[in-house]
């Protein structure tokens, strides 16, 4: 029993640290926002992202050199599939959540693509140098392209924000470095807390005989994903709802194309893919990317229901998981079950409302 009482405290104060970096970080991003001009929804896929993507990073680097592969995708998989069921889930919970247009018409289809380049890159049971930088070339191009259009952007936001006359940010590059300090400041409170989350967790598990992959893809992905978890839920509890929707895509981009890429191309070997994660975990990643267009779609917005069910399905993903490390039989009947009634039930609904959707969307302009 006294082995378990270190990581339980780690973890205790891991949350208290969590959700106060999470704070501080919304507010800084926030205002930086207003302070450059810039849309909060480019600084969710930007700025925010990279922050809460620094814990992935560290984690797959190291992984990758020590030799570590399961950690390594299982990290970037299960953080993915975390950011998008449970971290949206639990957002969409405390409020629903508005989707910018842009994001349905871009980012959303370019997290579809880069999940997809993980199965096919990884298809031969190795992520080599060659589709580390391929990955890696994709992400400087989407960086490039973001900055463009956020300077065309510019222009527009400052005139909106003189009509509204919100003036409580400082201008200038001294206010901008000052709320970029409280953004820093949030990240290192997050990437501590994080790292006191993850050693408190993983001793646990070690402690109770689990498996480095599944480490990797429950333990260390929510633990690695948990700075995003606490930006996202502060943000749409203080009605910051692009930087809380932006935060989760622009990670996912981010974890497959610089994390992921980035790992592959430095490590010596490349990066191994084992058959679990092909079989599984990456098509899970991909079904959860695709099922964000039809949800983003209807009315450009999360609503709580879909937030629950986005929740619900993490849930049935963490059981079958647990029941395939201790249960081979039970998880086969579970896994069949789910993809006989559960998932194509799911799809019938979401056809119906994107359906129904663009049903009141085309009424307006016949009335027209």
């Amino acid at each position: 029993m006294a082995d378990y009482v270190t990581p339980s405290l780690l973890i205790l104060l891991g949350l208290i640290v969590l959700i106060l970096g999470g704070e501080v970080l919304v507010r800084g991003a926030s205002k930086t926002a207003r302070a450059m001009h810039i849309s909060p929804l480019i600084i969710g896929l930007t700025v925010v992202a990279f922050c809460t993507s620094c814990p992935e990073l560290a984690v797959c680097l190291k992984a990758a050199f020590v030799g570590k592969a399961d950690f390594a995708v299982g990290n970037v998989v299960g953080s993915c599939i975390c950011n998008i069921l449970l971290i949206l889930g639990l957002s969409a919970l405390f409020g629903a959540l508005v989707v910018h247009a842009r994001l349905v018409r871009f980012e959303v289809p370019l997290m579809i693509v880069a999940a997809a380049f993980t199965l096919v890159f990884g298809f031969d049971g190795v992520i080599g140098r060659i589709d580390g930088l391929i990955l890696v070339g994709f992400f400087a191009g989407y960086t490039i392209w973001t900055v463009t259009i956020s300077r065309r952007e510019s222009q527009a936001i400052r005139e909106e924000l003189v009509r509204l006359d919100i003036v409580e940010v400082k201008t200038g590059w001294l206010g901008v470095l000052g709320y970029l300090s409280l953004v820093v400041f949030g990240v290192a409170l997050l990437v501590l807390a994080s790292d006191w989350l993850v050693k408190g967790s993983v001793d646990i598990a070690r402690l109770l005989g689990v498996s480095d992959l599944m480490i990797g893809l429950t333990i260390l992905a929510i633990g690695t994903s948990l700075p995003e978890a606490a930006t996202s839920v502060i943000a749409s509890l203080r009605g910051e709802r692009d930087i809380a929707v932006g935060n989760v895509v622009g990670s996912n981009i981010l974890n497959i194309f610089a994390v992921l890429g980035l790992s592959a191309a430095i490590a010596p070997q490349g990066i191994e893919v084992s058959q679990t994660a092909l079989h599984l975990d990456i098509p899970v990643m991909i079904a959860a990317s695709l099922a964000c267009l039809p949800i983003f779609f209807t009315d450009h917005r999360i609503d709580r229901w879909e937030g629950g069910l986005f929740l619900a399905y993490y849930a049935v993903y963490m059981a079958y998981l647990i029941l395939a490390e201790t249960n081979t039989l039970a998880a086969r009947t579970f896994g069949t079950i789910v993809l006989l009634f559960v998932v194509p039930l799911t799809a019938v609904t979401l056809f119906v409302l994107v359906v129904r959707s663009a049903r009141r969307a085309a009424k307006p302009a016949a009335e027209q």
